[in-house]
């Protein structure tokens, strides 16, 4: 571990455990220096304009013989305009460039911390703590640098140069000049993040009441219109609107009172080089003509430092947008830790045939099992906890999926059936045993994992584009023909060409096009045209009508001919078709067994059987799962 940090330092990088600041201020440090720099040099060029313009105005005041008497302030004060400007310029030029390098960044980092999560990313964290990290956390780290860091780093810069300067000429009033400036930059900053954190806290906590009790409002305004209480909605949604209102008040309250106190030491701080340089011209230690060059000084320097207290207020937000990064990439824990020492798959050989191997330079092996290839599954006395302290969600289960097998996992909510689908498809890695793909385990697998696995879920998302484009989400290099074949096989092909544009319909935000059942075809199309040698559908026909359920089941069922099938379910519709049901029951196999096997010896499945199929006197062959017209409620949620 530590030869890897020394080679990433020798290399100019820092370790990747700094964060998502240090690593890249360390990365771009001299992008950083020139950007800092050109900040400096543009606020010197503005002091010195204001300076040389001083100085001019006073000269000319006095009627010089000769334009030349004044053609070097004149120069000066043209040139001064020009790369001041100039230097701006160029210092937001480079502060930007720097700082897009530094979000492209931390954008692919986010986006390698969510990618290995995506099977079970809702589970784990809210969906609006993704979302604000992708939209809105990233991006504001940018302003730590172009609202915080630059001018913050140039203003004290200016500072030292200031008192330096005023040093050279009169060391006394340059501890006063300090005192003043450190009001601007360092007080006045100090008290403002004191205030603004406080008031910060409250209005972020004011805020999410109010977008919760808006968001349930919204949701639910059909039943606040239908219990008559839409008056009451309003009066609350008036009150936490008041309340967040109350905390904005006092945020604008205390920016315009440290704005005005800012002025007032300004102009003190105008009142008191005036006087002084007054004081050395009377002396005889500086032209009187400098009185006014010395007192328009000050307001290039307040301008520079001005920006330190607002841009301290926003430290709140930064730290928030830290956290919520920082639990995102909590929430890969001791899995992402142990993904980085495991093997990753990538391809190496053409042969389709064949998983390929490779033993590379940091001996790992890098796997590659072809989509077309067969997948042996295999779980060998696999437990997994969430807790050191919970009790096993699956406990020593044991499994065999041959290339092909169709198998149905049953059984109650918390049983264990989520968990053994996230074990199967990698997501969790167990706590103890093991999950072999062709006998490898399936972490090996990485990237390549959505080449031998395909997901039919309960509420498939489509995407707001062209029918064709939901289609090639899972294989982007898809034909025409191989969307009409998929199509076809789904039936999906007539009603697709009944469209206004056909293939390039829009489909509407969520597929708001098509039915339920519509919905989950194409989502069976994308399925099928990814041509995975396993297919996992999880309760895929939840909350369609019974004859849309027994069509898309038979259609299912068809299209996946040879194809290994994990199918979860609450009911025992096609329950014929399966090669093996096992019933999950605190993380254990309760029954296993195929249909027959199962009505032949387990008098709790005939009476799950009977209460699946009204009508059913003992006889499995009485009425085929294809004839079932009755969809009672899940089975599991009762008691028998």
């Amino acid at each position: 571990m530590q030869g890897r940090y020394e080679g990433e330092a020798m290399e100019g990088k820092a370790p990747h455990h700094d964060g998502w600041i240090a690593p890249h201020a360390f990365r771009h440090r001299w992008r950083f220096v020139l950007v800092i720099a050109l900040g400096t040099l543009a606020a010197l060029c503005a002091v010195m304009l204001l300076f040389t313009s001083g100085y001019l105005i006073s000269k000319s005041a006095l009627r010089p013989e000769n334009i030349l008497m004044v053609y070097v302030p004149i120069v000066g004060v043209r040139a001064f305009g020009i790369f001041r400007a100039v230097f701006r310029y160029a210092e937001r030029l480079a502060g930007h460039d720097a700082v897009l390098r530094v979000l492209a960044e931390q954008r692919v980092k986010l986006y390698r911390i969510l990618e290995p999560q995506a099977l079970f990313l809702r589970s784990r964290m809210r969906a609006g703590d993704v979302l604000g990290a992708l939209a809105d956390d990233v991006e504001r780290l940018q302003d730590i640098y172009l609202r915080t860091v630059f001018p913050a780093v140039t203003s004290l810069i200016l500072y030292a140069a200031a008192v330096a300067a005023f040093g050279s000429m009169d060391p006394g009033f340059a501890l006063w000049i300090g005192l003043y400036l450190l009001v601007l930059v360092g007080i006045l900053p100090a008290l403002s993040l004191k205030m603004t954190w406080k008031l910060h806290v409250r209005m972020k906590r004011e805020n999410a009441n109010l977008y919760t009790r808006l968001t349930d409002g919204v949701l639910g305004l059909g039943d606040w219109m239908a219990s008559g209480r839409v008056r009451k909605f309003v009066l609350q949604q008036e009150a936490e609107e008041g309340r967040a209102d109350e905390v904005r008040g006092r945020l604008q309250q205390w920016t315009r009172w440290r704005d005005l106190l800012a002025q007032c030491v300004i102009g003190l701080t105008v009142c008191s080089v005036t006087i002084w340089a007054g004081g050395q011209a009377f002396a005889g230690h500086v032209p009187a003509v400098m009185i006014a060059a010395f007192a328009l000084v000050v307001f290039p320097l307040a301008e520079a430092v001005l920006p330190v207290s607002e841009a301290v207020q926003h430290i709140p937000r930064y730290r928030e947008s830290l956290d919520r990064l920082r639990r995102l990439e909590g929430t890969e824990g001791e899995q992402g830790q142990q993904k980085e020492a495991e093997p990753r798959l990538e391809h190496m050989s053409p042969n389709p045939a064949e998983p390929s191997l490779e033993r590379l330079s940091d001996h790992r092996i890098r796997i590659r099992i072809h989509p077309k290839h067969k997948a042996d599954i295999r779980l060998d006395r696999v437990s997994f906890r969430y807790g050191q302290d919970d009790e096993d969600a699956v406990h020593e289960l044991t499994l065999h999926l041959p290339q092909g097998k169709r198998l149905a996992i049953l059984g109650r909510s918390g049983g264990g059936k989520s968990t053994l689908l996230k074990l199967i498809q990698g997501a969790l890695e167990p706590s103890a045993g093991k999950v072999l793909f062709n006998e490898q385990p399936v972490q090996s697998l990485g990237e390549s994992l959505p080449e031998v696995i395909s997901v039919l879920n309960q509420h498939p998302h489509l995407f707001d584009t062209t029918v064709a484009n939901n289609l090639r989400i899972g294989r982007p290099d898809a034909t025409d023909e191989q969307l009409r074949r998929v199509a076809a096989q789904v039936g999906l092909a007539d009603l697709i060409q009944s469209l206004p544009l056909g293939y390039e319909t829009p489909m509407l935000e969520t597929g708001q096009r098509f039915s339920g059942g519509e919905r989950q075809r194409i989502a069976l199309a994308r399925v099928l045209l990814r041509d995975t040698p396993v297919v996992i559908l999880d309760e895929p026909t939840v909350g369609l009508d019974p004859m849309t359920e027994r069509a898309l089941m038979r259609t299912m069922l068809e299209s996946m001919q040879g194809k290994t099938m994990i199918w979860v379910t609450h009911h025992l519709m096609g329950a014929e078709q399966m090669d093996e049901l096992i019933f999950m029951e605190n993380g254990r196999i309760a029954m296993r067994g195929s249909h027959e096997q199962l009505l032949a010896k387990e008098e709790r499945y005939r009476r799950l059987v009977e209460l699946d199929r009204p009508g059913w006197a003992g006889n499995a062959k009485r009425e085929p799962w294809a004839q079932t017209w009755q969809k009672p409620e899940p089975l599991f949620n009762r008691k028998i």
